[in-house]
């Protein structure tokens, strides 16, 4: 199996995806450069985390115009997995391969902490290997409060494509656990054929015991796992 991840021009966690990946699934991990117009027989692609092109215009506006998104988006339409992460999230939104857009946390500053998780759809591709239901993953953004309206708020419920929501440490979801306005305290979704995945909170950086998190895990053994 190749991974793919996309490197952009202020991509600042493609490293950290990559190493996660081949400490964690022992399969071949590709670099591809936003310039690129090949996936190199990638069968799922990573979105990282950053800074694209210095977040300049909104996060992920200008980085959706890089070659290597047209072959990205036709992968996705055509069933190839995708999980973006933050940043990564935020260009799926800007491409339209996911529903919805993100927004400035409601604080107006860059938030860096660890938050808890409520996985809410456990039989996904990102999700399957877990046992609990909560989970402690890192974020750090400025612009991960989640919005679209009310209506696609609606169609994401009803069709199980929230994946994540900001919880407390009993699996509630409130707003005093929601750390950026997010409506419904989402934190990551999926589209509707459940092949492309969004999410803001970073797995790769709780993945490794040195860390003393190892909550990230459970994603990069999830696809392993269905997949094979």
């Amino acid at each position: 199996m190749n991974f793919g991840v996309v490197i952009f021009p202020g991509s600042n966690c493609d490293k950290d995806i990559i190493s996660s990946i081949e400490r964690i699934t022992h399969q071949k991990v590709v670099e591809l450069w936003h310039k690129d117009t090949d996936l190199k027989s990638c069968d799922v692609i990573f979105l990282p985390g950053g800074f694209s092109f210095g977040d300049y215009l909104r996060s992920g506006a200008i980085a959706k115009f890089s070659p290597i998104m047209e072959k990205v988006i036709d992968f996705g339409k055509n069933g190839g997995y995708i999980i973006g992460i933050c940043n990564g999230f935020q260009i799926l939104t800007e491409s339209g391969l996911l529903p919805g857009a993100l927004l400035h946390n409601t604080n107006n500053k860059f938030i860096c902490k660890n938050v808890l998780l409520k996985i809410t759809n456990e039989e996904t591709l990102i999700t399957n290997s877990y046992q609990q239901s909560v989970i402690k993953i890192p974020i750090a953004h400025g612009e991960g409060r989640f919005f679209a309206d009310e209506e696609t708020i609606d169609d994401l419920f009803k069709n199980k494509q929230v994946i994540f929501q900001y919880c407390d440490s009993q699996g509630e979801i409130v707003s005093s656990a929601n750390p950026n306005g997010s409506i419904s305290n989402i934190a990551g979704i999926c589209n509707k054929e459940r092949n492309i995945f969004g999410m803001m909170p970073h797995p790769e950086r709780a993945a490794d015991q040195l860390l003393k998190n190892t909550d990230g895990v459970g994603l990069f053994k999830s696809i392993l796992n269905y997949i094979q």
